[in-house]
């Protein structure tokens, strides 16, 4: 069995993000997406929030578990046998970091490789962090992100939804 990881911090998870964990979905008997807990960052979410954001947007799809971690991701593909890392890229400009970090993954942990997805065109401008923006400011998110997220992002906003 191919089990397959596609780690991110999605706070919260937009379309793009769904994008590829379908896509990653095909490709995998499982996949892991795995929702960083990173402590030197200040997320609009819980990590708590966004792994039950994402249980729900990716219910329907049932190869697809939905775990959190911390810490090193080799560490975490290891210990859940993970043969395969999956990362989205929008554009060239992510390319340079995520090269770099999958050849440092592969010295780490050489039994795990990394596959390049590039987001669909349609999704290639977007980022959680534009979400947020819009969001801060009451634009309508709503093209950005799936439903079950738009109020829970304007919540923490303290805005009403359009």
């Amino acid at each position: 069995m191919k089990t397959a990881i596609y780690p991110g911090s999605f706070d919260p998870v937009t379309f793009g993000h769904l994008d590829i964990i379908k896509r990653s979905a095909s490709l995998a008997d499982h996949l892991i997406v795995g929702v960083l807990n990173n402590s030197s960052k200040t997320p609009l979410f819980s990590v708590d929030e966004r792994v039950n954001m994402i249980k729900e947007v990716t219910a329907d799809i049932p190869n697809v578990e939905v775990l959190s971690f911390s810490g090193l991701l080799v560490d975490f593909a290891r210990k859940h046998n993970v043969q395969v890392i999956i990362r989205g890229l929008r554009a060239v400009t992510d390319f340079e970091y995520e090269l770099a970090m999958s050849q440092t993954n592969r010295v780490a942990n050489p039994d795990v490789d990394t596959i390049f997805l590039n987001t669909s065109l349609k999704y290639a401008y977007l980022s959680s962090s534009i979400v947020k923006e819009m969001a801060q400011y009451g634009g309508d998110i709503s093209k950005f992100v799936p439903a079950q997220v738009v109020d829970l992002v304007y919540e923490k906003y303290h805005i009403k939804n359009k």
